[in-house]
């Protein structure tokens, strides 16, 4: 059981018997009253969010969460295809689960699958993935009056801002976790 100090954004807590992420936390004490817990809670099953305050004396269930690791291979209409790293075996993703992760799946990528009772929840990909360039407007020299910055598009369709040296048919890094420029590969 976690306490009311042990509630910290990224656990997997139970609540209603189901699986929810902590997305934020916020913790609070106001003259005599107990200590309180702001958080917003993400369900892994339903994916929607809401927020929940939790008292100075509340306890909660940390969420047995199981991993494996899997391979993308291809989308095909709302549908995600991965493949089992242990088994080989294909199975699909929901684009509900997969969520913002789609942003940044290129074929081959192997991504951590958490798994609650034999049910995909959640996708996890690794920290800094390398993207191609397909779009970029053009750096015009000298033109640093606007911080130095531009919008690109990678070959998945996400949005990045990158420096303006960045052309198209580069390499990028992308931080998964922030969604930003991390460098060039």
């Amino acid at each position: 059981m976690l306490s009311l100090s042990d509630i910290k954004a990224g656990k997997i807590i139970i609540i209603d018997n189901e699986p929810h992420k902590v997305m934020s936390n916020e913790h609070s004490k106001i003259g005599r009253m107990g200590a309180v817990m702001r958080t917003k809670l993400k369900n892994l099953i339903t994916g929607a969010v809401f927020d929940k305050t939790f008292q100075g004396a509340d306890k909660v269930k940390e969420a047995h969460i199981d991993t494996q690791k899997a391979q993308y291979l291809y989308k095909d209409g709302d549908t995600y295809t991965f493949m089992d790293m242990n088994s080989y075996e294909q199975f699909t993703l929901d684009a509900d689960i997969v969520a913002d992760a789609a942003k940044f799946l290129t074929e081959g990528l192997e991504v951590t699958l958490m798994v609650f009772n034999g049910q995909p929840i959640d996708l996890r990909l690794p920290v800094k993935v390398a993207l191609e360039v397909i779009e970029a407007p053009p750096s015009i020299k000298g033109n640093t009056s606007a911080g130095g910055d531009k919008v690109v598009t990678v070959r998945t369709g996400a949005k990045i801002t990158t420096p303006l040296f960045i052309s198209v048919g580069d390499r990028i890094i992308v931080n998964t976790d922030k969604g930003t420029y991390a460098g060039k590969e």
